[in-house]
């Protein structure tokens, strides 16, 4: 299974990879690491975490506030939002089909 990103979940990414960057060098990094990791275990185990909204699961970023949701789609993973967890909760909901 592969995945891909909605393209206002890849803006957000990449903000917080150079907001992180400003941050510390090598933080920007880190976090990019992180929420791949966390696309992984997504795309490795799809029904395995939680369900948020009807069809849309979360998994957790480590070491960061941050998750990655994200729908099942026919082969694919397709990640919705790479969320601010103390943000505002439902600012992606106009992304799903």
């Amino acid at each position: 299974m592969s995945f891909s990103f909605h393209v206002d979940a890849e803006k957000e990414f990449n903000a917080a990879i150079d907001y992180y960057e400003e941050i510390e060098s090598g933080l920007g990094f880190d976090f990019a690491i992180e929420v791949h990791s966390a696309i992984q275990r997504a795309v490795s185990s799809p029904g395995a975490w939680a369900i948020i909204d009807e069809s849309i699961r979360r998994s957790l970023v480590h070491r960061f506030p941050y998750g990655i949701l994200y729908s099942v789609e026919q082969d694919k993973i397709l990640v919705l939002a790479v969320m601010h967890l103390h943000r505002h909760p439902d600012y992606w909901k106009d992304r799903k089909k």
